[in-house]
């Protein structure tokens, strides 16, 4: 596996480095309560151009506890910066995905100006815009897993152990696809053989809004480059937050991907890679 622990302020946050590009690239997970596995070599593409930074949030994965009432949206966005000066980084880039893209856009508004540039994927500006998961499950098919992702939701909120969160995302995959049966789901649990889940930190989250992100109001004050990608078909983080995010950022870049549901950065890969790297050349 490699990587190592990096001091970030009260805890350290286990790193794992891939590349030797000239910009550090700070990559975190979605969940919460899953680990850096999550994105396996998706992102490989990009070792040439970037230093890729793989972080495990705080109390998640392979980082060390930390204090329950220090996992917010904000501690977490803050770690980000104590990284970057453990590390002794003046410059360096943020991309977040799902709930790491909660992460990012935290980040972004409260460090403006502070990364040399943030990407954020498959995220929402404000918990108002998860309201279409609802609205997504009702009309999600096929019924047979419709009912399953549902019921592994609701369990999200009694997830123990590292078996019970890894059988709710297994149940879950089928939902962030555009295709419910896209074989690359099976290709995506094989990859995961040796992610670390945290219980504690999913269940949590469950009762809380998953962070219960909000800054939509203070999207004007982000001051460097932002790039958003949405997938047209994401049933969880809705092209229309996307927009608002783009909107609301001065200068702001966003990139739909027509094929692609929650997991974008499977599902084209190709495109993913090369629109990230088109961004961080121009914008950087």
């Amino acid at each position: 596996m490699g990587g190592r622990l990096v001091q970030a302020g009260d805890t350290k946050l286990f790193v794992l480095e891939r590349g030797d590009g000239p910009l550090p690239l700070f990559v975190l997970h979605g969940g919460p309560g899953m680990d850096h596995t999550m994105f396996g070599s998706h992102l490989d593409g990009l070792s040439d151009s970037c230093r890729l930074l793989f972080v495990d949030q705080r109390s998640q994965g392979r980082s060390d506890p930390a204090p329950p009432d220090t996992w917010t949206l904000e501690e977490m966005a803050a770690d980000v910066d104590r990284l970057a000066h453990t590390l002794e980084l003046e410059r360096y880039a943020v991309l977040g995905h799902s709930f790491g893209a909660f992460v990012a856009l935290q980040h972004a508004v409260d460090f403006p100006g502070r990364p040399a540039a943030t990407i954020v994927s498959s995220g929402v500006p404000s918990s108002a815009y998860l309201e279409a998961v609802q609205r997504n499950l009702e009309a999600f098919e096929p019924v047979e897993l419709r009912e399953q992702v549902t019921r592994s939701w609701a369990r999200e909120a009694e997830a123990q152990t590292q078996e019970d969160c890894q059988a709710l995302l297994w149940d879950q995959l089928p939902f962030h696809f555009r295709d419910p049966h896209d074989p690359r789901i099976d290709v995506m649990r094989a990859g995961l053989g040796e992610a670390v889940y945290a219980p504690d930190v999913l269940r949590a989250a469950a009762t809380t809004d998953y962070g219960a992100i909000e800054v939509e109001e203070r999207l004007a004050s982000v001051s460097h480059p932002v790039l958003v990608l949405a997938g047209r078909h994401d049933r969880t983080c809705s092209v229309d937050g996307a927009q608002a995010i783009a909107d609301g950022i001065p200068d702001a870049e966003l990139m739909v991907f027509e094929n692609s549901g929650h997991m974008t950065f499977i599902e084209e890969q190709d495109r993913y890679v090369a629109a990230v790297r088109d961004f961080l050349v121009r914008r950087t």
